[in-house]
């Protein structure tokens, strides 16, 4: 990957800019809140069954299909995915977050001139967002996804960092510990049929249900 296009993807994943990942939890509150997640090991074991159960057989696997899709120009296939996806969200708060990531990260898309995702309408998806955004710098699609992988695990260490709460120097090895879990939720994504994706995670629903009626939230989601 040349320095451009690195310097791009690092900009494109980051959950602090330039959509604002950094005020979602994606139900990680809720664990906390719960005493599901209360240390570290605690923190490793929830973001790494997240990594297996839910990134690594659906938001991984939809992001590779909409990478391709937009490499071979298939807006039909694009637009199939996205819905997908969005339906997908089974809660008011997980729904509203993709969409409205989608739309900060389509507007910046459109005020570069970059890409064609405007084409899809009003409710545009995170991982749809995302994939144009590949697909118009030309970057790597394994790189990319990846970045996408580490760019979530990193958000939600820094969840656990300011809630549960860990040091920073605790942050930093929990999310170096979770380096061979990023690359092996990958190779899952990377190679799973249509069939066997899912996002089966009943747990994972409710805590988010939960959050929407919790006191004192802090995150979005």
């Amino acid at each position: 990957m040349n320095a451009a296009a690195l310097l791009h993807l690092l900009q494109f994943a980051s959950p602090a800019l330039p959509i604002g990942g950094y005020s979602y939890s994606q139900g990680l509150e809720t664990a906390i809140e719960r005493g599901l997640v209360v240390d570290a090991a605690s923190a490793r074991a929830w973001i790494a069954a997240y990594l297996a159960l839910v990134m690594a057989r659906w938001d991984g696997p939809l992001l590779w299909r909409l990478m391709r899709a937009f490499a071979a120009g298939d807006m039909a296939t694009v637009a199939l995915w996205s819905e997908r996806f969005i339906a997908s969200r089974d809660c008011a708060e997980l729904r509203a977050e993709t969409i409205q990531m989608g739309y900060s990260l389509t507007r910046l898309l459109d005020e570069l001139a970059l890409g064609a995702v405007a084409r899809l309408g009003a409710e545009v998806s995170l991982p749809t967002a995302f994939a144009c955004a590949v697909d118009a710098l030309a970057i790597d699609h394994g790189d990319a996804l990846v970045a996408s992988l580490f760019a979530w695990a990193e958000n939600q260490v820094l969840v656990c960092v300011k809630s549960v709460p860990l040091g920073q120097v605790a942050g930093q090895r929990l999310l170096l510990s979770l380096a061979p879990d990023i690359e092996a939720a990958a190779a899952v994504a990377r190679s799973l049929a249509d069939e066997e994706m899912s996002n089966w995670a009943p747990g994972l629903s409710i805590l988010s249900m939960q959050h929407e009626v919790q006191h004192g939230r802090l995150y979005r989601s």
